[in-house]
């Protein structure tokens, strides 16, 4: 197909996307998520729609029931007829490099229901709980109109901590006897929560869980606002509730504090840190293995050669 051809191509799909087709939506995703050469005029078609959806994170460790419990906040969003795009970061096959569709299928409920749209990714080895590309395909949620994007991460664990760069609200799951008190919600997971869920409170140890949770917030050293402790039994719907109206006061809270400006520099950093650490992985430059030759003989630390390759590349 010749260049006008596939320019012809890409303006009638990113045509179709903003009208909200199903199929263009899908499709668009598959564009983004492999990054082809028609992901970025799908982007700048998309970039000024952006800013209207509220985009809740869910993370937490692994079995702690992120995926039942998103399938349950969504029926509540569904009852309150907001519409829904849902993210999820499955592990990678090891084979194909695809999404493993575990988490997919816990909400295959709602695949009939055309106001939510479920895409699972694959994190394709990348750290921080979400894919490289899990921030542009919820900026293609919000442009199509979405009233609420769920972004859920890969199980994870004390530094997976990414989707705070994305989210709006981040909601961390854990459940009793899996030791999330101790160990999972110990560090970063901890730091970047708006609100702690305590799911599967009908087992015997839940109430513990909460008190341990209760206590480590006591001990964090911050102004920011109060973290709330919530239980929830996602596979009957307690205190599904409360999370939502929950989530929606703490989104109204931070709303107007939320600048375009500052989620763009933080994107922004994140595609200019993939794209030098390609470029210094992968660029066959006398430039650089000098640089990494004067690293080897104590010449330079590893900060002063970082930062005068930059200076030298950003012509600074």
């Amino acid at each position: 197909m010749s260049t006008g051809s596939n320019s012809e191509a890409t303006t009638d799909l990113t045509a179709r996307l903003l009208r909200g087709e199903p199929a263009a939506l899908a499709r668009a995703i598959t564009e983004v998520e492999n990054e082809t050469t028609e992901m970025s005029a799908i982007l700048r078609a998309t970039q000024p729609r952006l800013g209207k959806a509220t985009i809740v994170g869910f993370t937490g460790a692994p079995g702690a029931g992120k995926s039942t419990l998103i399938s349950a906040y969504i029926k509540v969003l569904r009852a309150r007829d907001k519409t829904v795009g849902v993210v999820t970061v499955d592990p990678s096959s090891p084979f194909s490099r695809g999404a493993i569709l575990g988490d997919r299928i816990r909400m295959a409920e709602h695949t009939t229901d055309l106001g939510v749209f479920v895409r699972s990714v694959a994190a394709r080895g990348h750290l921080g709980g979400i894919s490289r590309t899990t921030a542009r395909i919820v900026d293609i949620f919000d442009a199509v109109g979405k009233d609420v994007v769920i972004v859920e991460t890969v199980g994870a664990g004390q530094s997976e901590v990414a989707v705070a760069e994305i989210a709006d609200i981040k909601v961390v799951v854990c459940a009793p006897g899996l030791g999330d008190d101790v160990q999972a919600i110990k560090a970063g997971l901890l730091e970047i929560a708006d609100i702690l869920v305590v799911n599967k409170h009908d087992l015997p140890s839940a109430d513990t869980t909460i008190r341990s949770l209760k206590a480590m917030l006591d001990l964090r050293n911050n102004n920011r606002d109060a973290v709330q402790v919530l239980a929830t039994v996602a596979t009957t719907g307690v205190g599904v509730n409360e999370l939502a109206e929950t989530i929606e006061s703490k989104c109204t809270m931070h709303r107007p504090t939320r600048s375009p400006r500052t989620r763009i520099r933080r994107v922004l950093a994140g595609i200019a840190g993939q794209i030098v650490e390609t470029h210094l992985q992968d660029t066959d430059d006398s430039a650089i293995d000098a640089v990494c030759d004067a690293v080897q003989r104590g010449d330079l630390s590893f900060e002063s050669a970082a930062q005068r390759l930059l200076a030298e590349r950003l012509g600074r």
